[in-house]
């Protein structure tokens, strides 16, 4: 049986059930955080809570739950499932309320926490790498949706993820308005160019990635030179190699970009060091909680 908490207490999935009065259903009204837990652990857990609130005072949106009591909760959910490798989500909602725009309408939060067995990713997307396609679909403007805020509302990052499918690619890489490489519809972007590293920055309007920050600091520690930067379509067809970056994926090679090969067309040296380090450094990744 699979648990999950809801709002003040662990529910069987079966009865986990929200409102169809809830503004997150309604409108999309609400954030979220997406973590992963190794060994029974949970990787940068105060790095994604910190996130989660930054997300939700954006938003005007107050957490049912201090921070501290929410992490207790996602570690218990991790326990109570008994799951050793684990994909968690927090969801943060407005809640129930009258129909209508007006955050006010809402009184109480809806707040859910389900944790499920990871699912390893096939080998061969590290050992061969997977492909991405350049979409039509433009990353929000900021001055439309902040970029920073994880919401509950994905379509822009939905309607890349369609385009993607449909051109055989496992994942679709967004410009925004001025013609400029921003990220994946589930990922951060990074290239490598003469033995740099570079990764759009982010004026270019990504979401501020928690593994594309560990990255980063991974790859100073190699002593490898980084820049985030404006970067363009021609940078990533002229790129030695290409990965991507999230919770779940970690260090994911690219090898090609709109069927044409990056690099070699094989996973490159520098993504194999990046991702090596990344492992090698879990164990204090996650004696940090």
């Amino acid at each position: 049986m699979t648990w999950i908490y809801l709002n003040d207490r662990f529910v069987p999935h079966e009865e986990a059930v929200v409102s169809v009065f809830d503004h997150g259903f309604l409108y999309g009204d609400g954030v979220f955080e997406t973590l992963r837990a190794y060994r029974g652990r949970v990787l940068l857990l105060s790095e994604h809570l910190a996130r989660l609130e930054r997300s939700a005072s954006r938003l005007a949106l107050q957490l049912p739950v201090s921070l501290e009591s929410l992490g207790k909760l996602i570690e218990a959910s991790v326990e109570r499932n008994h799951l050793p490798e684990a994909y968690i989500r927090v969801t943060v909602s407005r809640g129930p309320g009258e129909i209508g725009l007006d955050p006010a309408l809402c009184k109480t939060p809806t707040l859910i926490i389900i944790a499920k067995p990871f699912r390893c990713y096939p080998d061969s997307f590290y050992t061969d790498g997977v492909g991405v396609a350049i979409v039509r679909t433009r990353r929000n403007l900021p001055e439309a949706l902040p970029p920073e805020i994880k919401t509950l509302n994905f379509l822009n990052n939905i309607f890349a993820k369609i385009e993607a499918t449909a051109a055989g690619a496992y994942e679709g890489v967004m410009l925004n308005h001025r013609e400029e490489l921003t990220e994946g519809a589930t990922s951060n972007l990074f290239i490598v160019q003469n033995g740099r590293l570079r990764t759009p920055g982010l004026e270019c309007g990504i979401l501020e990635g928690i593994t594309r920050g560990v990255v980063l600091n991974v790859a100073k520690g190699l002593a490898l030179p980084t820049e985030e930067a404006r970067l363009y379509v021609a940078d990533l067809f002229g790129a030695e190699e290409c990965f991507l970056t999230n919770t779940t994926h970690e260090v994911l090679p690219v090898t090609k970009v709109n069927g044409q090969p990056v690099g070699t067309g094989r996973p490159g040296q520098i993504t194999g060091r990046l991702r090596a380090s990344f492992l090698a450094g879990l164990d204090r990744l996650l004696d940090r909680l």
